[in-house]
């Protein structure tokens, strides 16, 4: 179902995860849940993912995640703005340590001069206050391919944001 290098990253993310004693949740418009299906796509998962949220449209950002209207009208569904409000929503309605959020164009259509195809919104929010954001271009690959490439650059976010943190006390 998923590519090797996918299966690897979501192993390692949630061997990270697990190993610090930390929870993950996702909130995904772009990828469809794809994250969410790769982590849990490996056994054991369970111990350490929390829940996702697939929040598609502008509505379900503002109604499931809390996005703030504002954020929406002002710099778009597909921001660094929206992609952060994402991630603090889906921490404070889950259970999780670290919640990630992606918003995007994967194509063909949906676009403009300013927000091309293959353009991705990604933030990682922590229950410390800490957001991490990230903007990548993966240009016009194709819907699938971008899907894909979101969902890679999503889980090394994911370790990114693990490998700054320390394991909880009386961790081990």
């Amino acid at each position: 179902m998923f590519s090797s290098e996918t299966v690897k990253l979501a192993t390692e993310t949630l061997r990270m995860a697990r190993d610090r004693g930390y929870h993950l949740a996702t909130a995904e418009s772009c990828t469809g849940g794809l994250i969410m299906a790769a982590l849990t796509e490996i056994a054991g998962s369970s111990d350490v993912v929390d829940r996702g949220f697939i929040t598609y449209t502008n509505r379900a950002k503002m109604e499931i995640l809390n996005v703030d209207g504002q954020i929406i009208k002002s710099h778009g569904a597909v921001s660094a703005e929206c992609a952060g409000a994402m991630a603090r929503g889906a921490l404070k309605a889950s259970a999780a340590t670290f919640a990630l959020s992606v918003t995007g164009i994967a194509g063909p259509g949906g676009s403009s001069p300013d927000k091309p195809v293959g353009l991705v919104h990604m933030a990682c929010a922590g229950r410390d206050g800490s957001l991490i954001e990230e903007k990548h271009l993966f240009g016009e690959i194709g819907r699938t391919k971008v899907r894909q490439a979101t969902v890679v650059a999503a889980l090394k976010l994911f370790q990114k944001r693990l490998k700054q943190t320390a394991p909880k006390s009386g961790i081990s």
